[in-house]
């Protein structure tokens, strides 16, 4: 794969070291402006490279879909970080990087030769991404980093569900540190081209965690309250959720008293009625409120109060599945599903960047994106590049 020429960050040079998920998806947004990503692999490769099934391809060629999720518009360099000749070659790479990415345990790096002093000494303008568990320092700071138990331990679990504490659908601690660390590289990048000088750019699941509490964290730092499941329904607002129809559920959202009397005209209703006239009231009595909507939805389909709510102006609508999900085609229409052309797999459909440019009608910042690579597909081409 030859060094993209587009988008905005086509000048850097990214050292990917991470595994699994939260540091991948942070090297992947990267790559999806533009950068060269070179993800160093082990071996036996990263983890997520066994993850299934899913799987697509046969026998040697299998492939896991779920490394795929996280390693668009990289290439793949195998290193065994614990052979003199590799770790030569890793120093070889830095001083020609822009930013290291590494999910290591703390200290990890510093044994294998590579701590922050040597490796701003190879470098000094290399900004530098660890991503751990739980921070690199304090009680815990050994701690290994799963996803399911950085939900749990920062508290989202119990927040997320009915009845009891639910994990959310996607690894959303991994997800978020990624992002989380992609953003702090872009701000170390920014202060280098001011001062010349890299630093160490430093997140965790955890922290991840504890910055998407938002209106949860402060129900508790600042009001006292100790925030429980929340279910389909918004704690503080209402009718703010998921309601039953004759076939399939729809979703309401009444953020305004404006919106809660279009409602009410859409519905038949006295939008003063006791009990219900104010936000707070409604809150207080959520569930005569939910058992009122679903009593009446029951009568008709989905269909009929989704067209209803939606020429009454109140934001509605369905809970789709991720095969009409990717059918749908407003999301065709955002670029959010690419195509792309793997090495042993052909043609496949992958999710696309979340974010897009007016100059581009594709997600991210290219025009096209590369497919995941195969185990060490660039070594060759990597090793050459050095060469030159």
């Amino acid at each position: 794969m030859a060094p993209s020429s587009e988008g905005p960050l086509s000048d850097l040079t990214v050292l990917d070291l991470t595994r699994a998920l939260a540091g991948p998806h942070a090297g992947m947004m990267l790559g999806d402006m533009g950068a060269r990503v070179i993800k160093i692999e082990s071996p036996t490769g990263d983890d997520t490279r066994g993850w299934g099934p899913p799987f697509v391809g046969e026998d040697d060629e299998r492939e896991s879909t779920y490394f795929m999720a996280a390693n668009r518009n990289k290439e793949s360099l195998v290193l065994d970080l614990k052979s003199d000749e590799d770790r030569e070659v890793l120093a070889r790479l830095v001083e020609r990087a822009d930013v290291l990415m590494e999910n290591f345990r703390v200290g990890v790096l510093d044994r294998l030769g590579f701590p922050v002093s040597r490796l701003h000494e190879l470098n000094p303008g290399l900004i530098v991404l660890s991503i751990t568990g739980f921070g690199h320092d304090g009680p815990e700071a050994t701690r290994a980093g799963y996803d399911q138990i950085a939900q749990g331990e920062g508290g989202l679990m119990s927040i997320t569900g009915t009845g009891q504490p639910t994990k959310v659908g996607v690894p959303i601690a991994d997800l978020i540190a990624g992002m989380n660390g992609a953003f702090g590289v872009l701000a170390a990048l920014h202060e280098r081209s001011r001062t010349g000088r890299g630093r160490v750019v430093r997140t965790s699941l955890l922290a991840g965690m504890i910055g998407v509490h938002a209106f949860q964290g402060t129900r508790w730092t600042v009001a006292g309250e100790v925030p429980g499941l929340a279910g389909d329904h918004h704690p503080s607002i209402a009718p703010y959720g998921m309601f039953s129809t004759k076939s399939a559920p729809v979703q309401i959202a009444c953020g305004s008293e404006g919106l809660w009397r279009a409602l009410c005209g859409a519905l038949g209703w006295d939008p003063a009625e006791d009990g219900f006239a104010t936000n707070a009231e409604r809150v207080a009595h959520r569930d005569a409120l939910i058992t009122r909507i679903e009593s009446l939805f029951a009568a008709e389909p989905a269909e009929h109060w989704l067209a209803l709510l939606s020429e009454a102006g109140v934001p509605s609508g369905k809970v789709r599945s991720m095969d009409d999900v990717y059918s749908w085609d407003q999301v065709l229409s955002q670029g959010l599903l690419l195509s792309v052309e793997h090495s042993t797999q052909g043609e496949l459909k992958l999710p696309g960047s979340p974010i897009r440019f007016d100059d581009n009608p594709f997600s991210g910042g290219r025009s096209e994106h590369v497919a995941p690579p195969t185990l060490g597909q660039h070594n060759e081409s990597i090793r050459e590049w050095l060469e030159s």
